[in-house]
């Protein structure tokens, strides 16, 4: 990507506050997960990381930066639209950390469409297979796993509030993120697990320039804000380190915006 984004490589500086914490964290390759992935490193946690097979050379980047911090990193490539492969993932990421105590559903699939009659049901069926069915899947096999004072962080979108015209699809599923999010904090208060979501606006990720957004809007993306400018993936971070933290023991079924000023209901 030119410009290349910022994951906080050279600027995130921890203080402990993820200390012996063990993270699972789906897309942690790129974009907002590489932050995220960082960030709870350096914070003082162990991260499995799950991406793509074809993302192998960035998830090896990413898990450098972790063992760079004094953390351990297990990788985990597979096709999380795949039930089975969503059941491995979690156990393997048990099996290697040796336990779970946070669980990060990040990755996401977004392409733009102008038309809904150039949407198919095959690019449909892979965009809810990837943000929903894959959370749903990885998220049921993790519960039993997590014990009270574990935390859930669910990547939603500005999109779930103000859709955009041409990602009908990702909005659609980003807006049930949001609902699933906060009906399932309610489920498991009583067993002693958080569960949050956050919802970026305009960051400059990947997920944007790799069929995201259209040309025309990526010449001048996020130049909309007030702050007129894509946020950074390091810049929305410590949101995830927050909700994750024990002293973030009474947030819960709560919806934290990074829009750069543009707002949100």
């Amino acid at each position: 990507m030119n410009p290349p984004p910022d994951h906080g490589e050279k600027s995130y500086r921890g203080s402990g506050r993820l200390a012996g914490r063990k993270a699972l964290v789906t897309g942690g390759d790129s974009g907002i997960g590489r932050a995220a992935v960082i960030a709870f490193a350096r914070e003082g946690a162990d991260v499995a990381i799950s991406y793509l097979p074809a993302e192998e050379e960035d998830a090896q980047q990413v898990a450098a930066l972790v063992r760079e911090a004094g953390r351990k990193v297990v990788l985990l490539p597979g096709d999380i639209r795949d039930a089975g492969f969503c059941r491995k993932l979690v156990q393997d990421a048990v099996d290697g950390l040796g336990g779970l105590d946070i669980l990060v559903n990040n990755a996401a699939r977004q392409h733009h469409h102008d038309s809904i009659l150039d949407l198919s049901e095959e690019d449909f069926d892979w965009t809810v297979r990837t943000n929903i069915y894959a959370m749903f899947w990885i998220t049921k096999a993790a519960v039993p796993h997590l014990k009270p004072g574990s935390a859930i962080v669910n990547t939603s979108s500005v999109n779930a509030y103000q859709p955009s015209e041409i990602l009908l699809d990702y909005a659609m599923t980003k807006a049930a993120i949001m609902n699933f999010s906060k009906g399932l904090a309610k489920q498991l208060a009583k067993r002693g697990i958080r569960v949050n979501a956050v919802a970026p606006g305009p960051f400059w990720t990947p997920l944007q320039v790799a069929g995201g957004q259209t040309e025309e809007n990526l010449k001048n993306f996020g130049a909309q804000t007030p702050l007129g400018r894509p946020g950074q993936p390091a810049e929305i971070a410590p949101i995830y380190v927050q909700l994750a933290a024990a002293d973030g023991s009474y947030i819960t079924g709560q919806v934290f915006g990074a829009s750069g000023g543009a707002g949100m209901p």
